[in-house]
């Protein structure tokens, strides 16, 4: 059995990971037309729909913190779920995605 953790995070916590982890990949995992009208300020994207064919541009980061986020939290369980599947082991999954994103941290 694998070791990973995934965490649920709020948006809160997304950026006080930010702030304190100089490792921590934010992975967008929108399209491409999402992630131009707005996103988390050092963000890679890889669409959800490809990212299992590309996880090689990410294995320099398997055993770093990883948040991953989509618009509203529908996709991005897909792309926890094939992070896991590929040995990365201290995932960050941004709960409600990016509009609670806006949301939070513009109030």
């Amino acid at each position: 059995m694998s070791n990973a953790k995934v965490n649920n995070v709020s948006a809160e916590k997304a950026y006080q990971l930010m702030s304190e982890n100089k490792n921590l990949l934010i992975l967008d995992v929108r399209t491409q037309e999402e992630y131009e009208s707005g996103h988390i300020p050092g963000a890679k994207l890889i669409p959800v729909q490809v990212l299992s064919a590309r996880i090689n541009e990410l294995a320099e980061y398997q055993t770093n913190p990883i948040l991953v986020y989509c618009a509203s939290g529908g996709r991005s369980p897909k792309a926890v779920n094939c992070l896991l599947a590929n040995s990365f082991t201290e995932i960050y999954h941004l709960d409600r995605g990016i509009s609670c994103w806006k949301y939070e941290l513009t109030r």
